[in-house]
C-alpha cells in the first residue's frame, strides 16, 4: 500500500487530527503486519512451551518419572508460582527498557530451560525445571498485551488481543498434533518420545527469540516502517484515546494501580475463567483419554475442541471491538462454556462428553482476550495500565495452582468438571457487578463534566489522575 498522502490528514487544532477512514483504516493494517505476527508466535511458543506437559504426560513421562498420585499435579502447579510472582517486576522493567530487547531476552531465558527439561531424570527434576520455566516465562503475556494497549486505540485492540490469544488455542491443537509425530521418535539419541517433545520445542523458542532481536518493533514514536505523516498520526490517535494522561515513570502511577478496587474485580473475572483454560489446556488430552481412546487417538482427538476455540476467540475479538461492548461477550462466553461443562459432568457417554469439551473450549478461550483488553482499556495512563495488566494476568494464574489439582477422579471427573462450573459462575457475576459499576462511573463523570464545564481543552489538568479523570470514559 502507499504511503499516507498530505491531503489525506487533517490537522483540525494544535492537539486533534483527523483522517478519512480508508487511510486509517490502512495505517493500523500496516501495524498489524509489522506487530501481530512477532507477538502471536510468542504467545503460541509461550502456551505451547507451559501446556505441553499434559502432552508428555499422555506419551509416556508419567510412567518413566512415576508420577504418581499428585505427582504430575505438582509438577503442572508449581510452574504458576514464580510465573504469578514475577509479571508485575516483568512489567515494569518493560517500560524501562525496549520491548524489543526485554521481550526476546526473556524467550531466549525460558527457551534454553524448556530445551533443558529433555535431560530430567526424576520427578525431583521435574519440578525444578518447571519452577525456572514459570518464571522465565511470566513476562511474555503481560508484555505483548502491554504493547498492543502502547500501538492500538480502544476500540481497535480486542479483535488484537483476541489474534495473539487464538495462538493458545492453536498451540494446544498444533501441540496435539505435534506430540502425535514426535512421540514416534521414542529411543532416537538414546530419549522417549516425550523428552523429544520438550527438546524441539525449546529450541524452536531460541531461534524465534534470536530473530525478533533484529525485526521487533517498539514504540510508534520510533516505528521504522511507518512514515513520518502515519507516525505522527498513530501518536496522537493513542494520546487522544487515552485523554493526554501521563505516560512517564513514577511510582505513584503504580501504587494507583494497586490500590484500584477496579483492578480486584477484573482479577475476579479472568480467574473465573483462567481456571477452565488452563484446565482444557493441562488434562484436554488426560480427559479424552478417558473417555475410552487409545493414547495416539486422545493426543489427535485433542485438537478440534483448540480449533473451535481459535475460531471462536477470533470471531468474539471482532464483533466485541465492532459493538465496543467488553461484558455481555464475557458472560456469553462463560454461559456457552458452562453448557458444555454441563455435558461433562452429566453424561456418561464418550459422544456427548466430546461435544462438551469442544462448547468448554469455544466458550473459555475467546473470553480470554476480551477481558484483557476491558482491563488495559479501563486504566488510565500507560505505566497504571501496565501494571494492571500484570496485576490481573499475574495474580490469576495462581488459578493455574486450583487447575492442576481438581482433575483427580477419573473417569469422570465430577469434582474438576463441579469445580470449574463454579469459577465459570464467579466470572458471569463479577461481570454484571463490573458492566453496573463502570456505567454508573460514567454516569457520575458526565454529570461532573457538565457542572463544572470540564472539556477536553482541559485534558492536561487531570493527566495524572489516570482513569479518575473525569474526561475518562469507561468502556461496558
Amino acid at each position: 500500500m502507499g504511503s499516507l498522502r498530505n491531503d489525506s490528514i487533517e490537522f483540525k487544532s494544535e492537539n486533534k487530527i483527523t483522517l478519512n477512514p480508508r487511510e486509517r483504516a490502512r495505517i493500523l493494517r500496516k501495524i498489524d503486519w509489522h506487530l501481530l505476527p512477532f507477538v502471536t508466535v510468542f504467545y503460541l511458543l509461550s502456551f505451547l512451551d507451559r501446556t505441553n506437559i499434559g502432552n508428555a504426560r499422555v506419551a509416556g513421562m508419567a510412567t518413566n518419572l512415576n508420577l504418581t498420585g499428585f505427582r504430575y499435579n505438582i509438577a503442572a502447579a508449581v510452574f504458576f508460582i514464580p510465573y504469578s510472582l514475577a509479571e508485575v517486576p516483568s512489567n515494569i522493567a518493560l517500560k524501562l527498557f525496549r520491548p524489543s530487547r526485554w521481550i526476546p531476552s526473556i524467550m531466549v531465558a525460558w527457551g534454553v530451560v524448556m530445551t533443558l527439561m529433555c535431560l530430567v531424570k526424576s520427578y525431583q527434576s521435574l519440578i525444578v525445571a518447571r519452577a525456572f520455566l514459570g518464571l522465565t516465562e511470566a513476562g511474555l503475556f503481560p508484555g505483548v498485551n502491554y504493547c498492543i494497549c502502547l500501538w492500538y486505540p480502544r476500540s481497535e485492540r480486542s479483535k488484537r488481543i483476541a489474534i495473539l490469544f487464538s495462538a493458545a488455542s492453536v498451540a494446544g491443537a498444533f501441540g496435539g498434533l505435534l506430540a502425535y509425530g514426535i512421540e514416534r521418535m521414542e529411543g532416537v539419541g538414546g530419549l522417549h518420545g516425550w523428552q523429544w517433545i520438550f527438546c524441539l520445542e525449546g529450541i524452536a523458542t531460541v531461534l524465534v527469540a534470536i530473530l525478533s532481536f533484529f525485526y521487533m518493533q517498539d514504540y510508534p514514536e520510533t516505528g521504522s516502517f511507518l512514515t513520518e505523516p502515519e507516525r505522527l498520526y498513530i501518536v496522537n490517535m493513542v494520546k487522544q484515546d487515552a485523554n493526554h494522561l501521563s505516560s512517564r515513570f513514577d511510582t505513584k502511577f503504580i501504587w494507583q494501580a494497586i490500590k484500584d478496587y477496579k483492578t480486584y474485580v477484573q482479577i475476579l473475572i479472568y480467574l473465573g475463567m483462567l481456571v477452565p483454560g488452563y484446565a482444557i489446556a493441562l488434562f484436554s488430552p488426560t480427559i479424552i483419554n478417558e473417555l475410552g481412546y487409545s493414547a495416539a487417538n486422545a493426543q489427535l482427538l485433542s485438537v478440534p475442541p483448540f480449533v473451535a476455540g481459535a475460531i471462536a476467540t477470533v470471531a468474539v475479538g471482532i464483533h466485541s471491538d465492532k459493538h465496543n461492548l467488553r461484558g455481555p461477550y464475557i458472560i456469553g462466553g462463560a454461559l456457552v462454556s458452562l453448557v458444555g461443562y454441563i455435558l461433562l459432568y452429566t453424561s456418561v457417554k464418550a459422544g456427548p462428553s466430546y461435544v462438551g469439551a469442544c462448547l468448554a473450549a469455544a466458550g473459555t478461550f475467546p473470553t480470554i482476550p476480551v477481558i484483557l483488553a476491558w482491563a488495559g482499556s479501563n486504566a488510565g495512563g500507560d505505566l497504571k495500565r501496565g501494571v494492571v495488566l500484570a496485576m490481573v494476568i499475574g495474580i490469576s494464574n495462581l488459578g493455574g495452582i486450583c487447575s492442576s489439582f481438581i482433575y483427580i477422579d477419573p473417569p469422570h471427573f465430577h469434582i474438576g468438571h463441579g469445580t470449574i462450573m463454579g469459577f465459570l459462575s464467579l466470572s458471569i457475576i463479577t461481570s454484571l457487578f463490573a458492566m453496573w459499576d463502570y456505567n454508573r462511573l460514567n454516569k457520575k463523570k458526565e454529570a461532573q463534566c457538565v457542572a463544572e464545564n470540564i472539556t477536553d481543552d482541559r485534558g492536561c489538568e487531570f493527566e495524572d489522575m489516570g482513569d479518575a479523570s473525569p474526561l475518562f470514559r469507561y468502556i461496558i
